[in-house]
């Protein structure tokens, strides 16, 4: 099938974003770190989020079960921003040359807090070079739900079969197939590219 429409996420693909870029400055022991990003802060946990759930929700639940940790909770919320580690480079000159060309729409599909994104969109200008964002927390849902995935193609009128995926997460990808998408998991820019000419989406 030949492709119509690039379908990106944001996180892990075009935008660097990991907790331990900020807990790193606040844990002096990096095994406590660990601990309480796995154990306390889960990945889990910050997905319900993604899904809708208000940080302030999210923090007093964490907070109850974990007193020890509650300046650290709070961080999660009121120093997001120190999470971001600035746009992947290389997978913005994709994008850049996608734009250029003009040949296909792109949009995006991202799970992320309705709370925190708009500080993502100020942060970085290449958010509105999309046709469109679909965001999981404001839609209260989040991938890899196959509903997201329907409400995606309904949103912005396109067809699952010739829309290309991009996404860090291979249960995210393998959902996408599941629902009709054509999809591949982000590594590097370096293979996306070749993952694009693959696709036909690029010339060799």
């Amino acid at each position: 099938m030949k492709i119509e429409t690039i379908l990106f996420d944001l996180g892990g693909v075009l935008i660097d974003w990991n907790p331990r870029f900020l807990y790193r400055k606040i844990f002096e022991d990096l095994d406590e770190m660990e601990f309480f990003l796995s154990k306390v802060a889960t990945m889990d946990w910050n997905e319900q989020q993604d899904a809708g759930r208000p940080f302030e929700e999210a923090i007093d639940i964490l907070i109850e079960k974990h007193p020890k940790y509650k300046n650290e909770i709070r961080a999660y919320f009121f120093r997001w921003q120190e999470m971001l580690n600035g746009p992947i480079e290389g997978t913005v000159d994709i994008f850049r040359t996608l734009k250029k060309t003009g040949d296909l729409p792109i949009y995006a599909l991202t799970n992320w807090s309705a709370q925190t994104f708009p500080i993502a969109r100020k942060l970085f200008p290449f958010l509105g070079w999309f046709e469109d964002i679909l965001v999981s927390g404001e839609e209260g849902m989040k991938k890899p739900s196959p509903d997201i995935y329907k409400l995606t193609a309904e949103r912005f009128k396109i067809d699952p079969s010739t829309t290309l995926f991009i996404d860090d997460s291979e249960r995210n990808v393998q959902a996408a197939i599941k629902c009709g998408y054509q999809a591949v998991h982000f590594e590097t820019p370096e293979k996306l590219h070749q993952d694009l000419i693959s696709f036909g989406v690029f010339q060799n």
